[in-house]
């Protein structure tokens, strides 16, 4: 268990923590919900930063050139950070499972409602604070946009590592198909607050082993430490407790 796991957590027992196990069968197709609109500015990327969990890419939220708008949301929202969530080996790695089949990794682009909430850090406690779009990984072929990421990994090994990392669109990371689950859920790191729309996209992106394995030697520790591999690095599943999953698609 990976030591952000082994403390006592701050909010056990929540009716809708996150990841959950989607159904598809159980999921129930809302006619209403819109095409998701996603317009990112690579400018605002700043950098890359392993926080001894994952590694994630921030970007400038402070005005609205990077955002989501649409889907099951009501206003729009600005992008924080994304980062992935993988397995030591290929059986396993994403959080959210889809018919109880994992993916070896998930990607997650953090976004805020900075139409509702003034700060990021206040949208996090708030129920409709944070729409989180998770994008599945698995292993085919060779994926061209994330391999610019891949080539940066290696200068932020250690925990507490930062790099200047600007000028990159995530939206190359995203399926080209609409089709998406949505549930209310939460993060699925500490604080675990139970303020974000989940957007999960059906269709997958491949990546190659390679690539993967990049992921993979990262460390979750600092320089000097006794070195221990960035792998497993996901929450396990949670309760659905009377949540519904509503889908894009038919």
């Amino acid at each position: 268990v990976h030591p952000l796991w082994q403390s006592p957590l701050t909010i056990p027992g929540g009716t809708r923590q996150s990841p959950i196990n989607i159904q598809w069968r159980d999921s129930v197709y809302d006619p209403f919900l819109k095409p998701l609109k996603i317009s990112y500015d690579p400018t605002t990327c700043l950098h890359i930063w392993n926080n001894g969990y994952s590694f994630l890419v921030e970007f400038d939220d402070s005005t609205d050139r990077s955002i989501i708008i649409g889907g099951p949301l009501e206003n729009q929202y600005r992008l924080k950070q994304f980062h992935f969530h993988w397995g030591a080996i290929n059986e396993w790695g994403s959080e959210h499972t889809v018919d109880s089949k994992f993916y070896p990794a998930e990607l997650h682009l953090v976004h805020w409602n900075a139409v509702v909430y003034p700060t990021f850090e206040e949208a996090v406690m708030e129920g409709n604070g944070l729409a989180v779009i998770g994008v599945f990984l698995k292993l085919g072929a060779h994926h061209e946009g994330l391999q610019t990421l891949v080539d940066a990994l290696p200068a932020v090994k250690h925990k507490d590592t930062v790099i200047e990392f600007d000028v990159f669109d995530p939206s190359c990371l995203i399926p080209s198909c609409p089709d998406y689950w949505t549930y209310a859920g939460s993060l699925t790191t500490p604080p675990l607050t139970e303020s974000v729309t989940w957007i999960i996209k059906k269709q997958p992106i491949e990546v190659d082993e390679n690539q993967l394995e990049a992921f993979r030697m990262l460390l979750f520790t600092s320089d000097g430490e006794e070195e221990k591999r960035m792998v497993d690095n996901f929450r396990p599943l949670q309760p659905l407790m009377n949540r519904t999953v509503r889908s894009s698609f038919q």
